[in-house]
């Protein structure tokens, strides 16, 4: 199970289903063991198969069945928290990095669907920044100017016909972006490593990663092992870690709805405003026996910390709401999805050696640019794990510290603190005879918080709600119907089966004694 299992199915898993494979079912040696098999796992996979190492990859669920299924794949060179913030957080030589490697990254994307003929709808299109509802349009003249500073040509002012579908608001013109159907190239992408004889197994939790001084071993749950020279842990929000990167990152759940528009209604392009959760949208070309002429548009935002709000029907009405003032023509909302989204405190993701640790590595904390930053890890972890020099290395650091950005980890930080109070408040619920068939709610139990959902035939499901990560408290997501950690990003089925690291473990189930 991962996070395929999920109440809510993005655009791309109802037409593209995630794809299944065997399970691993005996101890294996190799070069490079990859665990994750999403975009990050598959693209660092994929790279170092082409290096000549000997690879396997493991995923807790289906191929390509976790958070890069829920993306709405911008692939930019732009960046999501605006390269003003992240020279003022970590320098201009590292945002110049920063500009040049998820560049790299798309030009990658470029070349593999090519070279291995993935039909992913690949399009190269421009992007453009607007002025959100009541910013000041300053934030806009500070973003170009901090564009030229790193050296991010042929940023300017958006011309007439941009301007004309966003209202006349100001906008900036990022050329070289693109955008792609993330299932279709992730599952071409891992046809083709199994082409070049990389061994993929699904359904093979991992329970344990760790450095073994010459190598690095992964232990799975059906008791077998894969020892490698080095391991990959590529899950989103790592595994192998309870402390060192978590305390540098929090968890943040998007919103997106897709519905069609008419053909021509807009210039197909990336679009992002300024604001803070901020709106994104972009075109779906429609293909496929069953699909008609009219792309598809999809509009996502109205994010918030994990855990911390269950509002969702008001998050999606606002979403389509604002949809619908840009696109007036816009159909009937036909999708509707979330998504987890890691946010460093210091605006780069952290990709590199596990802090501590020689032959272990890991990739997360990639905001809103997962895709981008997946291919771009395959490439800088390919470098690290043979040995080799790579430029972006020190940008990147999962061991690094930013003076800068101390504020802003106190203040992610402070979500464990709160959450660890709850264990005195009173319940959701007065009592497990009050959830009704459908729902979850922590319930009080002497001193104990239980994790409680009553299944529409009225069986009662019902565990500790400590997170096996780390003891925080879990909450009830409604929409995706599962158990969310808003600590460290953990989640869990209403079997308490963990879906999404960094838990690995299930919840303890709850008997009344």
């Amino acid at each position: 199970m991962n996070v395929s299992s999920e109440a809510t199915q993005s655009l791309w898993m109802a037409r593209t289903p995630p794809r299944s494979g065997p399970a691993l079912d005996a101890s294996l040696t190799c070069d490079v063991v990859v665990i994750g098999a999403g975009v990050a796992g598959l693209s660092a996979a994929y790279e170092l198969r082409l290096a000549g190492q000997d690879v396997v990859v493991l995923d807790r669920g289906p191929f390509a069945g976790g958070m890069s299924a829920r993306t709405t794949a911008h692939l930019a060179s732009a960046c999501d928290d605006l390269y003003q913030n992240y020279i003022r957080m970590r320098g201009e030589a590292e945002a110049r990095v920063f500009r040049e490697s998820q560049q790299a990254a798309i030009e990658r994307i470029a070349a593999i669907q090519m070279n291995e003929r993935i039909a992913c709808n690949f399009t190269r299109l421009d992007g453009y920044l607007f002025l959100g509802e009541g910013d000041d349009a300053e934030i806009l003249s500070k973003e170009r100017a901090a564009c030229e500073r790193i050296g991010f040509l042929g940023v300017e002012w958006a011309g007439d016909h941009a301007r004309a579908f966003l209202q006349g608001r100001p906008a900036l013109r990022f050329p070289y972006q693109a955008r792609f159907h993330p299932m279709k190239y992730l599952l071409g992408l891992a046809g083709a490593l199994e082409r070049r004889g990389v061994r993929l197994f699904a359904h093979t939790p991992v329970t344990r990663v760790a450095d073994e001084g010459e190598g690095a071993v992964a232990e799975t749950a059906s008791g077998h092992a894969v020892r490698a020279r080095a391991a990959i842990v590529a899950t989103n929000s790592p595994i192998n870690d309870l402390v060192a990167l978590h305390a540098k990152q929090a968890p943040y759940r998007s919103y997106v709805i897709a519905a069609r528009c008419p053909k021509g209604a807009f210039e197909d392009a990336l679009y992002w405003d300024t604001l803070d959760p901020y709106h994104y949208i972009r075109l779906q070309e429609a293909d496929g026996e069953d699909d008609g002429v009219d792309p598809w548009v999809l509009i996502g935002g109205e994010d918030h910390k994990t855990g911390e709000a269950d509002d969702y029907e008001e998050r999606f009405a606002r979403l389509e709401h604002f949809a619908r003032a840009m696109i007036p023509d816009l159909g009937p909302v036909d999708h509707r999805w979330s998504g987890q989204v890691m946010e460093p405190a210091d605006a780069a993701p952290f990709v590199g050696r596990n802090p501590g640790e020689r032959n272990v590595f890991v990739v997360t904390g990639d905001s809103g640019q997962g895709m981008t930053t997946g291919v771009m890890a395959g490439l800088l972890l390919r470098d690290l794990a043979l040995g080799r020099e790579n430029a972006w290395e020190q940008a990147y650091r999962p061991d690094r510290a930013s003076l800068r950005a101390t504020g802003e980890y106190v203040a992610e930080n402070a979500t464990m603190a709160r959450n660890l109070t709850q264990y005195l408040t009173p319940g959701e619920a007065a009592g497990l005879d009050r959830i009704a068939p459908g729902h979850g709610a922590l319930v009080r139990a002497g001193a104990q918080k239980i994790a409680a959902f009553r299944d529409e035939a009225g069986a009662l499901h019902a565990f500790s709600a400590a997170c096996t990560h780390a003891g925080c408290l879990v909450r009830w997501n409604a929409l995706e119907r599962c158990w969310d950690c808003p600590c460290h990003g953990s989640q869990f089925g209403v079997d308490g089966e963990p879906l999404n690291g960094p838990a690995i473990s299930p919840l303890a189930p709850w008997r009344a004694t």
